[in-house]
């Protein structure tokens, strides 16, 4: 970042690059829309510079980390986005289907809930739901045996990447 807070074209480049080479290792893609995608990966670099975390730039972090650890990029709610509306809140991420079509994605909703009800909110060691019905689901790869408590799998296994299909639910 220079001294007026800008974020240099090679930083901004570079970074970009960097996240493009992460998700396509990990089975995930970023808007192909080269000039959107660079103004999202400013407002990371911009609030991690501000924040010293990358939180979304699309929504309003409190500058605490704690606070904001869902929020984080890549944040929590990416993967339900992504299977939902084929693309995260702020769209820098895309499933395969808005990657193959080479469009942009659509509107997202956000589902992030309101402050007292995050991960983040509940004290240390409490359960995430009651153990009874409400419990999610844990989905197993069945290629790599990878390990998952989500409503449902993953788009694609961060371990092995195969696809959704390869889940079973395990609990």
């Amino acid at each position: 970042m220079s001294e007026d807070g800008a974020i240099s074209a090679d930083r901004r480049t570079s970074t970009f690059e960097r996240l493009n080479r992460e998700a396509e290792d990990s089975g995930y893609h970023l808007n192909a829309d080269r000039d959107f995608t660079l103004g999202l990966v400013e407002g990371l670099l911009t609030n991690e510079a501000r924040y010293g975390y990358p939180s979304c730039p699309c929504r309003l972090a409190d500058g605490d980390r704690e606070l904001d650890l869902d929020i984080i990029c890549p944040c929590d709610y990416r993967d339900a986005d992504l299977i939902d509306w084929g693309a995260c809140y702020c769209g820098l991420y895309v499933s395969d289907e808005v990657h193959a079509a080479g469009e942009g994605p659509g509107p997202v909703p956000e589902r992030r809930p309101p402050q007292g009800e995050r991960p983040q909110d509940r004290a240390a060691g409490t359960p995430v739901r009651s153990a009874e019905a409400t419990a999610l689901p844990v989905w197993r790869c069945r290629v790599c045996g990878y390990l998952c408590a989500r409503e449902r799998p993953p788009g694609i296994c961060p371990i092995c990447k195969v696809k959704r299909d390869r889940f079973e639910r395990f609990w």
